[in-house]
């Protein structure tokens, strides 16, 4: 069986999304911190690691876009969950006796509207939706409740005291897999970069103009800081295809020419979308 790292206690939306991507016969590695997670696959601890990488509504997770620059790990994988919260609490528990929510701020981002309307409710940032929900549980907390979701509720013993309290329906969230060893499609598929610019003018534009004359689809570009100096930016970029195809492979090899640093994180088969 995969062993299979995630941030977060048993009932993570990660954990899922391992499960889903991989089907039920895992081993599940728990980890409190998303580096843990590139740690355990970096050391050979576990085949593979999951990690949430953007939100439908509240962006990309940044720690994570950092680690894969960080890692020598390649992206082997991809899965998009649609994501609904829940506010569970103790059971026998009322809402109106609830005076703390916690969870991860990822999920009490995506539930504000509703959290907004609690009166008199204090809403305390955690590591984890799951582990807010087992601290609700193994403490006895009969004040308090916790965002995850119906999963982690399940799995605690807690009770359900309201369902789909995210802002929005369609709440999605991309999830990758990592692991030692690249797993690259014949054709295509995704791939995803990071590269910095020289400085010169137009090294954007350049830049993406590899892509756009080759007819490559670009799904996604982001910056990210540097930190080699101030206003200089990363961009992480994703875009259609494998890096075994002939248009690609010229797309990079003409994207090194002219960018100072460049890096494949991964081509990898287009995840499915799981509702």
């Amino acid at each position: 069986m995969k062993k299979i790292a995630f941030q977060g206690e048993k009932g993570a939306f990660s954990e899922d999304a391992a499960t889903r991507h991989f089907g039920t016969g895992i081993i599940p590695l728990p980890c409190l911190t998303f580096k843990e997670v590139f740690r355990a696959v970096a050391s050979a601890q576990c085949a593979y690691g999951v990690i949430p990488i953007e939100n439908s509504q509240t962006g990309s997770i940044h720690q994570n876009v950092d680690l894969l620059l960080e890692f020598n790990l390649h992206v082997v994988g991809e899965i998009v969950l649609k994501i609904h919260h829940c506010l569970l609490a103790l059971r026998g528990v009322r809402l109106s006796q609830v005076r703390t929510v916690h969870s991860h701020p990822q999920a009490l981002e995506q539930c504000s509207q509703y959290l907004g309307k609690l009166k008199n409710v204090e809403i305390i940032p955690s590591y984890d939706t799951a582990g807010s929900a087992r601290h609700v549980a193994e403490a006895g907390l009969r004040d308090a409740a916790a965002v995850a979701s119906l999963r982690a509720g399940t799995d605690y013993g807690l009770h359900v005291l309201a369902k789909g309290i995210e802002n929005h329906e369609l709440n999605f969230t991309r999830f990758l897999f990592i692991a030692k060893k690249s797993v690259i499609p014949p054709k295509g598929g995704k791939t995803s970069v990071v590269f910095s610019t020289k400085d010169i003018p137009g090294a954007l534009f350049k830049a993406l103009s590899v892509f756009a004359l080759r007819d490559i689809n670009l799904l996604k570009i982001e910056s990210r800081p540097l930190r080699r100096g101030p206003f200089r930016y990363w961009f992480y970029l994703d875009f259609e295809g494998s890096i075994r195809e002939e248009r690609c492979r010229n797309a990079i090899n003409h994207l090194l020419e002219i960018t100072h640093f460049m890096k494949v994180l991964g081509s990898y088969p287009k995840g499915k979308t799981v509702e």
